[in-house]
């Protein structure tokens, strides 16, 4: 199977991308998915979460208090480290079993940590989502109702946009409006079928 990975910051469109490609027929695993699925009640990811940070971690219904999380995980680096180190083994394990079990011509693994993990040693081809740091805050303010200091921070984690472009196989540029997106995406995906069946293991 061709495994295409798709990145790019908070904001930058990733979703938009995989939308249209899950419109053509392509089957996507998004790593956020998967990383809400892993944490879920009577997960043992959930379980030793509970067990580091106390029953508060919790909410009243036995789920994951995401807020409460990441406030301490944002306010303490050794926090995320250790948060990081239990959860991204069992995230990539997880996502290797639902790739193993595409489909469609080639497949998509979605994840705003593909170049920060070892998630990109899983794919054939890197596709980053990249639109100018403004842009990803404005989006971001709008979709989430975060203030700007918020989205700021959650964009120092991740690797800066000109690291990201560097190890991209191809770029695409969301700057533009929807329309213009959909057509990038088009000739994207035609790409994209013509490499996976240049792949030495397709058949």
């Amino acid at each position: 199977m061709f495994i295409v990975g798709i990145t790019g910051g908070i904001g930058s469109g990733k979703s938009a991308v995989t939308r249209q490609l899950e419109q053509f027929g392509i089957n996507v695993i998004d790593a956020d998915i998967v990383a809400r699925e892993v944490v879920a009640p009577g997960e043992e990811a959930l379980q030793k979460i509970a067990q580091h940070f106390g029953s508060q971690i919790l909410t009243n219904s036995g789920e994951l208090n995401r807020a409460e999380l990441r406030v301490k995980i944002f306010s303490d680096p050794k926090e995320r480290k250790w948060l990081e180190q239990l959860l991204h083994p069992v995230i990539r394990a997880r996502i290797i079993q639902q790739l193993d079990n595409t489909q469609s011509s080639y497949a998509v693994l979605a994840s705003p940590l593909l170049l920060e993990t070892d998630q990109h040693q899983l794919t054939d081809h890197i596709v980053v989502v990249d639109v100018p740091e403004a842009i990803q805050i404005e989006r971001t303010i709008s979709r989430d109702k975060n203030n700007a200091e918020q989205v700021k921070s959650i964009i120092q984690t991740q690797m800066p946009r000109d690291q990201k472009i560097v190890k991209a196989d191809t770029i695409i540029d969301n700057s533009a409006d929807l329309a213009t997106l959909k057509k990038e995406v088009a000739a994207l995906h035609s790409k994209l079928l013509t490499l996976a069946k240049q792949a030495p293991y397709s058949d």
